[in-house]
């Protein structure tokens, strides 16, 4: 009978001492409530040890958390419906916070990250989702990170990870992209062509100053052409014709302007000329005046000796 309650005893012993031995990890810290009451000093890594029944312990994970955040559709400031994921790192600073001030900090802190993304999403502009997701992580960053702050928790990074557009936001999107490098295009060969016509020009200015050059550029072509190996045969045009017919042209147009120029010499000439046809116009006017009351009195010297024959022949009738 002694035998056995020693036996006993011994049992109640071993039971007692593996209730009460815990191991701790490195990587997590002992919340102890003892009577329900939570103890200030948390227990470290290793082997530590409580008091059954009386006490009880908690593990906190001190690791960092990674957590995605699912996709939250939303609506931007200017009016497009897109889809954002997230995806978000924490860790416990606090243990004895994180299991008294909240009951499910994992819970917590996903619910919290939800409702930011779709905060920001509603405060940001389409192109800053796409192309200023820097700013846009800080801010929601600190949006999850000042309720978390009082549960123990310090959110380490927070990464947008996806953005889903409309088919339609797509092609728009796509042929703005496309219009923009169409653009820079024409500008990149408008720039290359305003550069070589400058090149162009000094040149030809330098080969008006030697005319040697042109001819030696001339047989450079010419050479240039005949490595080809093909059958086409090439004829230098001389550029000195060119000069002479471009000679002739002005010629021929300073020919056709010289009559134009002489205009005024003939027009005095003319008029210098209608001048003395106007003055002996009115030398004649002025002599056949000066005619008139001579005619005048001859005409009438003729009547009074046609009246006188008249009477003497009627008396001499008489």
């Amino acid at each position: 009978m002694l035998i056995e309650l020693l036996i006993v005893i011994i049992a109640l012993g071993v039971l007692y001492v593996a209730s009460s031995i815990k191991v701790i990890k490195q990587y997590e810290r002992g919340v102890v409530f003892r009577f329900g009451r939570v103890q200030e000093l948390t227990r470290g890594p290793g082997l530590t040890t409580i008091v059954p029944v009386v006490d009880r312990i908690r593990k906190v994970n001190l690791q960092i958390v990674t957590m995605p955040v699912p996709a939250q559709e939303g609506i931007t400031r200017d009016n497009v419906t897109v889809r954002v994921d997230a995806v978000v790192y924490f860790r416990v600073e606090d243990p004895v916070r994180a299991i008294v001030n909240v009951e499910d900090y994992l819970f917590a802190v996903g619910q919290v990250a939800q409702t930011s993304l779709r905060s920001i999403i509603g405060k940001s502009d389409l192109d800053d989702l796409l192309s200023n997701r820097e700013r846009l992580n800080q801010g929601l960053e600190l949006m999850i990170d000042s309720p978390a702050l009082g549960w123990g928790v310090h959110i380490d990074r927070v990464e947008i990870k996806d953005v889903s557009l409309p088919e339609s936001m797509k092609r728009s999107i796509a042929r703005q992209a496309e219009a923009e490098r169409e653009r820079r295009s024409r500008v990149i060969s408008a720039d290359g062509e305003f550069q070589a016509s400058r090149r162009l020009a000094d040149a030809a200015h330098v080969m008006s100053d030697t005319p040697a050059a042109l001819q030696l550029r001339l047989l450079e072509t010419v050479v240039e052409v005949a490595a080809e190996k093909n059958s086409t045969l090439v004829l230098p045009f001389p550029v000195e014709l060119l000069q002479f017919v471009d000679t002739i042209k002005h010629g021929a147009k300073s020919a056709a302007e010289a009559p134009a120029e002489a205009t005024p010499e003939a027009a005095e000439a003319e008029l210098a000329e209608a001048e003395l046809a106007a003055k002996r116009e009115a030398e004649l006017v002025d002599g056949e005046q000066a005619e008139l009351p001579q005619q005048r009195s001859a005409t009438a010297d003729a009547d009074a000796e046609s009246s006188e024959s008249s009477e003497s022949s009627v008396l001499g009738i008489a």
